[in-house]
């Protein structure tokens, strides 16, 4: 993971606007209050698949990317599978970082 990406990662949860958990974003998504959801490479595919499909229901921008242990500490968490961005511009910097960092590294 790129610096970038971990420092907009560690400023959304400063300012409010990042949920970590399957039953927190769950709600969150259902609400329509997630913007962008993260779910990290090294997820369970059960929750994978749960998460995908909220995602794909609620019309929700998707990205697996990363692992847990590399997005949970650039977030400053410990242990969690599970990001959801609530606000736009942040949704759209991360994605965007996102993307760049894949095309670079294919």
């Amino acid at each position: 993971m790129d610096r970038k990406t971990a420092s907009y990662l560690g400023l959304a949860r400063k300012s409010g606007n990042l949920l970590t958990g399957t039953d927190t974003c769950t709600r969150a998504g259902r609400k329509g209050k997630i913007k962008l959801l993260i779910i990290c490479e090294d997820t369970a595919e059960g929750s994978k698949k749960k998460m995908i499909k909220l995602a794909e229901d609620n019309n929700i921008p998707l990205r697996l990317y990363g692992s847990s242990e590399q997005l949970s500490h650039a977030a400053g968490y410990q242990s969690r599978y599970i990001f959801g961005i609530t606000d736009a511009n942040f949704a759209d910097v991360i994605t965007e970082q996102i993307d760049t960092n894949r095309e670079v590294s294919q």
